[in-house]
């Protein structure tokens, strides 16, 4: 099983910045001299807010499937049976995957680069689609992810090297 290796650090980083906006709200309004129960607790609210927002989904994949897991839920794909794989540009790109069992997830493409084990059993399990002739729709958005993934790996790989 393949799972995100980085998902630790991007919590981490989500209840620093939840963190960081709370104390600092609830500072500023003590400074000022405004800080009453009823404001602390919209303050917390609000960064607990930020929390959900900024909250990584947690991605897994295993032979023939691939499940994100957000705060509130999750989904999971086979990804042995893909119809459709759409990437979804603007402020942050997103691949949506659908299988033939209607279920659809959705992640982001920085996962996969970050993660090669996703990516490889991602492309494999979506080969093994195109090969049945249920994937329809995709193969140019997987072959972006691909192109991307591979710079990226040649670029880190130049950069240990010194050849950067």
């Amino acid at each position: 099983m393949a799972y995100d290796r980085l998902w630790e650090r991007d919590l981490r980083s989500s209840l620093r910045c939840a963190g960081a906006l709370l104390v600092l709200l609830l500072l500023i309004d003590g400074a000022a001299g405004s800080l009453t129960p009823l404001r602390a607790a919209l303050w917390t609210a609000l960064a607990a807010l930020l929390f959900l927002v900024l909250y990584p989904s947690r991605v897994a994949a295993g032979e023939g499937w691939l499940s994100t897991r957000g705060p509130l839920r999750g989904h999971r794909v086979r990804t042995d049976h893909l119809v459709s794989v759409r990437c979804l540009d603007g402020v942050g790109q997103r691949l949506v995957l659908r299988d033939a069992f209607g279920a659809r997830a959705e992640i982001d493409p920085r996962v996969l680069v970050a993660n090669p084990p996703l990516w490889h059993r991602l492309d494999e399990d979506a080969r093994r689609s195109a090969r049945r002739g249920s994937l329809t729709c995709g193969e140019t958005a997987l072959r972006r992810v691909s192109e991307r993934i591979d710079r990226e790996t040649a670029r880190t790989v130049f950069t240990m090297s010194g050849l950067d």
